[in-house]
């Protein structure tokens, strides 16, 4: 396995090349707090890139502007045009599917990328530790977008997780009108701490068994 690096006007990121002829393509986006370099975000992407994967870890527009802080409400739409552009970018390196998705924020603004455009963007949507809802607000869903949502949907998520608990997390996911999977960790929490359990393999397995299936790949 190799590491490139892309820096382009539009797009950065960190590609893990796996050996061989790649099976598909994994565009993933960062959480709000974090960067491509968090712990999730390479381990994730050192077991797909194991398993056959490219990988792309990107930065999403927010941190190249500025290198520590919260993404704004008013630049989601922008982070969102950095996830497609990392899309058209990659969709190049395998013959196979393109998935999208990411950690947290990143996740959301990739599902909501998806529900706009569609498979269009993606092939599949791969989604880790999506904030359902602000932590003790249950009241504050983000699902209005998840009905618009037509690609495969994989969801991995921590039992422990205080941005939506697991039965919460399955009704949501429920209104999205495609095949979905949520692969539920126990006892993690919203970092879905790899060091702690075997997310990276659990996650590359459901990538193997249900998305690239459910893509026709």
């Amino acid at each position: 396995m190799a590491v490139s690096i892309v820096e382009t006007d539009d797009v950065a990121a960190a590609v893990h090349h796996p050996a061989g002829t790649p099976r598909a393509t994994i565009v993933l986006a960062h959480g709000a707090g974090g960067n491509r370099d968090t712990v999730i975000m390479r381990a994730l992407a050192d077991e797909l890139s194991a398993r056959g994967y490219v990988v792309a870890r990107i930065d999403l527009p927010y941190r190249r502007r500025r290198p520590k802080g919260p993404p704004s409400p008013s630049t989601s739409p922008a982070d969102r045009d950095g996830i497609r552009a990392a899309c058209a970018f990659f969709r190049v390196e395998s013959d196979g599917p393109l998935f999208v998705g990411g950690h947290s924020y990143g996740g959301r603004q990739a599902s909501t990328a998806v529900a706009e455009d569609g498979s269009a963007l993606a092939d599949g949507l791969l989604l880790t530790s999506y904030p359902l809802h602000p932590p003790g607000k249950p009241d504050r869903l983000r699902t209005e977008h998840l009905p618009s949502i037509t690609v495969p949907t994989l969801v991995v998520h921590g039992s422990t997780d205080p941005f939506g608990t697991s039965a919460e997390m399955a009704e949501a996911i429920a209104l999205i009108p495609a095949p979905t999977r949520i692969v539920d960790v126990e006892k993690v929490g919203h970092d879905l701490n790899p060091k702690r359990k075997p997310t990276p393999a659990l996650t590359a397995d459901a990538v193997d068994e249900f998305l690239m299936r459910e893509s026709g790949a």
